[in-house]
């Protein structure tokens, strides 16, 4: 099952162990079955810490238990743990075993604390870059607290049980089998669900905070950017963010980031972030900015008043709140969002085995899902606003070249249609004529360009008429002190190696900026 290569990493890993770890699998005559005895033999053979049972009785098969020996285990993966999710299992075996986690101290404690009896099941898919954030997450939270349990289930596996629970998008978690969450979430959010008293004891602590030197708003590439110059420079630094990397963490492929030929984008983040932490930075994650309260005076403090209500000040902030997918604005979108509406074909397009899709826009992003699903779908239409489309010629010609694959230009998607549980179709007008269409479908992916996170600067600071930050050639807004970078201004080209240089850049400003204040303070100071 798994090559040698492969085989000795594992083995590498699995000598952190420091105690037995019981495996134990429920298996049918299933290919899927198979499989997983074949890995599970595999694990078993590097590591005689590990020993692994085929005597399981769990309803799912197949499946299999991760726990110590006598004792009931608690993290459960039903499906094959293999593509994006291998390291979950390595992590969850390595937990289970006794090595310690990278999780801070106030955290685990966090986590030991949580009153009540939980069942977690989380819904994954192999190709999905955001599902082992969730499954590593919540594993995590099974092995630290005994009253909880987490299964960590493969969709593709368990169609049945996709249709019957109505799953329509990846990673979908179940607390008790009622809804938990949708898509990627840290485990800092999921214990802000669960803890609720977090968000205000997190907004009282946020409030003592002293005012930074440069404070930066937003956690992508050009704020991780930013982050380091400052911290470099030796003054006080903070970042506020949404989540740490953004849209980044939503990129499948990066294949044109200079020096490094293919990463993925949550593999990129975790090496920004790590590198933002190597230095003296506050980071202050699950933190949305509300509203910007500007500076009064040459040397007074920018006020970023948060969501939670808590407020930071600094003596200059660097905007970096990056883009989010541009939704279609159809009747029935927002409806069946997750429900058959989906932004990421690399998630949530195994969910869609052998089913028919439209992917809306004729862009790279659109051209290349279409180019995907139509490996996995029985039939994928391309649909375009465009009389042409508009992504690399290679990728139409690939696109072209699929028997399975319909492309429409001069198409605008007029209604999301469902039957008020999922997705059945849409109706589209032919632009040329304005005569009305409808195709039968299960899915619709939706891939249309980005919309910059701005909206809470409306009349704070000039903005484009398409909502993005004006900046000039050093990274300046309107606002003096204010400064910006990344997909949220008007700098052309959303690429992340441009966004990171236009980070640098906006720190460079903001620390210029504050050489030019001291000479003003010091006199301020003299006259006092």
């Amino acid at each position: 099952m798994l090559d040698q290569g492969l085989k000795s990493q594992l083995k590498t890993y699995l000598e952190n162990l420091r105690h037995p770890v019981s495996v134990i699998a429920s298996l049918d005559d299933s290919v899927g079955s198979a499989e997983m005895k074949a890995l599970l033999a595999d694990v078993a053979s590097v590591s005689d810490k590990v020993v692994v049972s085929l005597d399981g009785d769990d309803a799912r098969r197949p499946s299999f238990s991760i726990g110590l020996p006598g004792q009931t285990a608690r993290l459960r993966f039903a499906g094959l743990p293999m593509g994006h999710e291998f390291t979950s299992l390595v992590l969850g075996l390595l937990q289970v075993g006794g090595h310690p986690p990278r999780v801070e101290a106030e955290v685990l404690d966090q986590i030991a604390a949580l009153d009540g009896d939980f069942l977690f099941e989380t819904y994954f898919s192999q190709s999905c870059q955001n599902c082992p954030d969730v499954v590593q997450a919540l594993n995590l939270i099974s092995v630290i607290n005994p009253r909880i349990r987490h299964v960590a289930i493969d969709g593709a596996l368990f169609q049945s049980e996709i249709e019957a629970r109505k799953v329509m998008a990846v990673p979908t978690v179940l607390l008790n089998g009622q809804p938990f969450g949708q898509g990627r979430m840290t485990i800092d959010q999921i214990l802000a669900k669960l803890d609720t008293g977090a968000v205000a004891r997190n907004a009282a602590a946020i409030n003592q905070k002293a005012p930074y030197d440069v404070l930066v708003v937003g956690g992508g590439p050009a704020g991780a950017a930013a982050a380091i110059y400052a911290a470099r420079k030796g003054i006080r630094t903070g970042v506020a963010s949404e989540r740490f990397g953004g849209q980044l963490l939503d990129t499948m492929a990066v294949e044109n980031f200079i020096s490094v030929p293919h990463t993925e984008g949550p593999k990129l983040v975790s090496g920004l972030e790590q590198h933002v932490r190597d230095y003296d930075v506050d980071v202050m994650d699950l933190q949305r900015a509300a509203r910007l309260i500007p500076a009064v005076g040459p040397s007074g403090l920018t006020e970023i008043v948060l969501e939670s209500g808590a407020s930071l000040k600094a003596k200059t902030v660097i905007l970096t709140t990056g883009a989010r997918w541009r939704q279609m604005g159809a009747p029935g979108e927002e409806t069946y969002r997750n429900r058959g509406v989906a932004y990421c074909p690399h998630c949530d397009g195994p969910l869609y085995k052998g089913k028919r899709v439209a992917v809306i826009g004729g862009g790279n992003s659109g051209v290349e899902a279409a180019i995907d699903l139509a490996g996995i779908v029985s039939q994928v239409t391309l649909i375009e606003f465009d009389s042409v489309l508009r992504a690399d010629a290679v990728l139409q010609r690939k696109l072209h070249s699929l028997s399975n694959a319909t492309v429409l230009t001069s198409a605008l998607t007029t209604e999301v249609l469902g039957d008020g549980d999922k997705v059945t179709g849409l109706t589209w007008k032919d632009r040329t004529d304005d005569s009305l269409h409808q195709i039968d479908l299960e899915g619709i992916f939706v891939q249309i360009g980005l919309i910059p996170n701005t909206e809470w600067l409306k009349g704070a600071l000039e903005l484009s008429p398409r909502g993005e930050i004006e900046v000039d050639s050093h990274g300046r807004t309107s606002l003096p002190g204010v400064f910006a970078a990344g997909d949220a201004t008007t700098t052309p080209f959303k690429q992340i190696v441009i966004a990171m240089g236009e980070g640098a850049k906006a720190s460079l400003s903001a620390f210029d900026h504050l050489i030019r204040l001291a000479p003003e303070e010091d006199k301020v100071a003299e006259a006092a």
